[in-house]
């Protein structure tokens, strides 16, 4: 267990990708360096619990965690519990959790053999319950405000699962697209994040609403709006300009990188709103 903590966890992780895959392998490592990724009641589960196979029937323990993960600023270790809670949960919520699914689950977070069992046993023990998602994907949604792009590499890979049974063009099932739409909403996703999540494209590189930030402009203005505060600021941004302005060479190249960001911030927009 320790190899997962300190070198698992670090260097292959849960390799989802890039910081996800980091934050999933640190955050799980560490519960189960100490032990206590699943850990028992004192005494073990009497038989006052419902089931010796359900140990936590109402999800109150896993919501527990989850609530203590965010009030404590444990924003890694909420990541990755809710990551396998909603992927576990979205594999029932349409019918009895099947083969393809589970290796879905496994490809994208790539658990190694000697993990799979702890792991494993978070899944099974989610998936006995499916009408309690909205309160984790809030939580996450809530600790992720101002950090979108980990939101919706989750919407990805919760995409990538509910299609893992499905054939060639098929829809998927009403009861997923449910699930999916209530868990955009609750990580208050944009549009251009659910049609990524949906087509499996990969996310731009700012985040819809950190766009929407760096022009100034309030998410719900218009397209004219939008566009002419775009025309403003790269005038006045612009190296011509500010070399007119008889500007220093300094100021010049600020002017460089904040133009870049305006740009690249009028693209986001622009396919967020089908421009």
């Amino acid at each position: 267990m320790a190899i997962w903590g300190k070198l698992f966890g670090t260097v292959a992780g849960f390799a989802v990708g890039g910081r996800m895959g980091a934050v999933l392998g640190a955050a799980l490592g560490h519960a189960a360096d100490r032990g206590s990724l699943l850990e028992p009641p004192t005494g073990g589960w009497s038989d006052r619990w419902a089931a010796r196979a359900a140990p936590d029937p109402n999800s109150a323990a896993a919501f527990v965690a989850a609530k203590l993960a965010a009030v404590t600023g444990k924003k890694d270790q909420l990541y990755a519990l809710c990551t396998v809670l909603l992927c576990a949960k979205l594999a029932k919520c349409d019918a009895p959790v099947n083969r393809k699914e589970i290796d879905a689950f496994k490809s994208r977070l790539r658990i190694p053999p000697e993990n799979a069992p702890e792991v494993g046993r978070l899944f099974d023990l989610a998936r006995q319950r499916t009408d309690d998602y909205e309160r984790f994907a809030r939580e996450l949604g809530q600790a992720y405000r101002d950090d979108q792009l980990m939101l919706e590499d989750l919407l990805g890979v919760l995409f990538f699962v509910a299609r893992a049974d499905c054939a060639k063009d098929e829809a998927l099932h009403p009861a997923e697209i449910r699930f999916l739409k209530n868990v955009h909403k609750a990580f208050g996703l944009s549009a251009g994040a659910w049609s990524r999540a949906d087509g499996g494209r990969s996310r731009p590189a700012m985040a819809e609403n950190a766009a929407y930030d760096v022009l100034g402009v309030s998410i719900d203005a218009s397209n004219e709006e939008i566009r002419a505060t775009w025309r403003t600021l790269v005038r006045a941004n612009h190296p011509d300009a500010l070399s007119a302005r008889n500007a220093s060479q300094s100021e010049i190249d600020a002017a460089v990188v904040r133009i870049s960001r305006i740009n690249a911030a009028w693209d986001v927009i622009k396919r967020d709103r089908g421009l």
